[in-house]
């Protein structure tokens, strides 16, 4: 098998519950993977590789897992909250899928193929400072600079970045959960499970893992979902409209983000049918790949519209959504938690 076929296989064996046989030969990758990942979570820990303090607090909203699981909506409402409550906060991100290797300063309308799409839908929603760069403390540092008032970073992924030390750590997980819980390459995990020993939160996008929530019981967990009931256009003059609107219409739905189906069950959840095409994470759409819609409704994702507005010739659509987190009654909440840890409390 090629190793293009076989890359495209991976996540669907990674998030079955048993190890697939055809990963069987990459477990001593997988271990060697494991005692390099140990290592150099070692040699931060004792000072042998030099991490950096910033003059302001940093939050990391990260993953365990390979593959998008929701962090762009939590950190639009992460942002959101530190907004309302008196924080003047900036966002960093790596920037993935853009070519930009030095920090910079990611605008509405940068070009995503420089600055990652992600990152330009943050500097479209947040209304914060949002840089980005391979090195994300020379991007905090260039943000600091660019914008004096910041009193607070949160930076969207980085959990194993340790150049950057952090006052915050939030983990979310999608409805995949785990998987088959083995490190890359055999599984997703970028680090073993017990790193959620020292992490602040774990918030689910989407139901539990039930075998993981058990291991992390100590641990805040928290629910997320997505909410959005109304589309935009993705091109031409600002409209909108609901989901009576599309329905008894031929109607294909595109979405290139961590867990296709997540946006698809959405769209079914508002009452949509449609034909399903799912692709890569982060993946730089041409023209041809939307061909497949010229003779219906496209119907997409904002991730995804950040790349595919420009190029698609039809009737589009976006839903846009937004984060809703809830935690268990009579606890505190994942803001709260937050607050607290900043503060250097143990949340009530």
């Amino acid at each position: 098998m090629a190793a293009s076929g076989i890359a495209q296989r991976l996540p669907g064996w990674w998030y079955q519950r048993r190890l697939a046989p055809p990963l069987w030969p990459l477990l001593p990758l997988a271990w060697l993977f494991g005692l390099l990942v140990g290592l150099r979570r070692t040699f931060y820990h004792y000072g042998l590789l030099r991490s950096h303090r910033l003059p302001v607090p940093v939050i990391v909203v990260g993953n365990l897992t390979v593959g998008g699981s929701g962090k762009t909506p939590l950190v639009l409402w992460l942002v959101r909250c530190l907004r309302s409550s008196g924080w003047r906060p900036g966002i960093i991100s790596r920037g993935y899928g853009g070519s930009a290797r030095q920090a910079q300063e990611v605008g509405e309308d940068s070009a995503f193929s420089v600055v990652g799409d992600e990152p330009v839908l943050l500097a479209r929603r947040s209304g914060v400072p949002v840089f980005v760069g391979r090195d994300r403390v020379a991007a905090a540092r260039a943000l600091l600079a660019a914008h004096p008032d910041c009193d607070l970073i949160v930076s969207d992924d980085g959990l194993q970045h340790y150049r950057l030390q952090r006052s915050v750590e939030v983990v979310a997980f999608d409805g995949r959960g785990m998987g088959n819980g083995w490190l890359l390459p055999v599984g997703p995990l970028r680090e073993p499970l017990r790193r959620l020993s020292a992490v602040s939160a774990i918030v689910w996008n989407g139901p539990r893992d039930k075998a993981l929530e058990h291991a992390a019981q100590r641990l805040p967990q928290f629910d997320m979902h997505l909410v959005g009931d109304s589309f935009v256009a993705a091109t031409g003059e600002p409209r909108r409209c609901g989901a009576g609107a599309l329905r008894q219409r031929r109607l294909h739905a595109l979405a290139g983000i961590g867990d296709p189906q997540r946006f698809f069950r959405q769209l079914r959840a508002l009452g949509l049918e449609f034909e399903e095409h799912p692709f890569p994470d982060h993946h730089p759409y041409r023209a041809a790949d939307l061909a497949f819609a010229q003779d219906g409704v496209l119907l997409m994702t904002e991730k995804d519209a950040v790349k595919c507005a420009a190029i698609a010739t039809g009737e589009a659509w976006v839903l846009p959504v937004e984060a809703a987190i809830g935690g268990p009654p009579g606890h505190a909440g994942l803001f709260e938690t937050i607050l607290e840890k900043l503060h250097g409390r143990t949340p009530a």
